[in-house]
């Protein structure tokens, strides 16, 4: 049995997706393991944290619904914060993480 296919999500443009990376200073990146942290989960947290719009206002913004939205801020954050604390580079990358990820 297969998936349901997943909602096309409105997300804000902001470069190519693969080409905005966050990294610790002084570190090459080939050195460093990457994080990818999809396009999506990106526009969760700034549409909740940085324009601080309510879970179910992203949601509507991003044709998706409120426990959605939820979960992909929950993801996101997880992601930058573990990158941070174990000094990886955070690759915005297009759409969701690959289902091994999650």
């Amino acid at each position: 049995m297969t998936p349901r296919p997943k909602k096309p999500r409105t997300c804000c443009p902001f470069r190519a997706p693969g080409s905005l990376v966050f990294k610790p200073a002084g570190t090459p990146l080939m050195d460093l393991e990457e994080v990818p942290l999809g396009h999506d989960e990106l526009e969760a947290m700034r549409l909740c944290d940085s324009v601080g719009l309510s879970q179910q206002e992203a949601g509507e913004r991003m044709g998706v619904s409120r426990g959605t939205i939820q979960r992909m801020v929950a993801r996101g954050r997880k992601k930058v914060i573990e990158a941070m604390i174990e000094s990886r580079a955070i690759v915005v990358a297009p759409g969701d993480p690959p289902e091994s990820e999650l």
